[in-house]
């Protein structure tokens, strides 16, 4: 079971799934969209997340079409984005989690893309997209 939770408080989740991928993603939408060089997310299965607390303070931005970025109205905090041809799974920014995680499985994606003032120094797998 995990836990997580915006910045504010004010939205509370619960994820009884397990997370076992963690990616960062360098893209240039991540980067505008998180203030920082990247942002790290897990795919997780959407029947097993669940809104505790302050679902009416979701705000809901597209910055293309079939994307949904979802996050805190009252503290900006992003939570998750979602795709609409794949409404089974959402990404989850893992930096809203609780407690912290130990995935078997970690990559980088859209390396290209990568601040220019920002160094892959760890030996994470890197890909121009994300894999599958």
């Amino acid at each position: 079971m995990h836990y997580g939770s915006c910045l504010c408080g004010n939205v509370q989740y619960r994820y009884s799934g397990t997370i076992d991928e963690v990616s960062r993603c360098h893209c240039t939408e991540c980067q505008k969209s998180s203030g920082s060089a990247f942002v790290a997310v897990a795919p997780i299965e959407s029947q097993y997340f669940e809104i505790l607390k302050g679902e009416e303070f979701l705000k809901e931005f597209r910055a293309t079409p079939q994307k949904v970025r979802v996050f805190c109205s009252a503290c900006g905090s992003p939570l998750y984005s979602a795709r609409d041809d794949a409404p089974e799974t959402k990404r989850l920014r893992v930096g809203t989690l609780d407690a912290a995680l130990k995935p078997s499985h970690q990559y980088q994606g859209f390396v290209s893309e990568k601040a220019s003032w920002y160094e892959l120094s760890d030996a994470w797998p890197q890909y121009e997209r994300f894999p599958g």
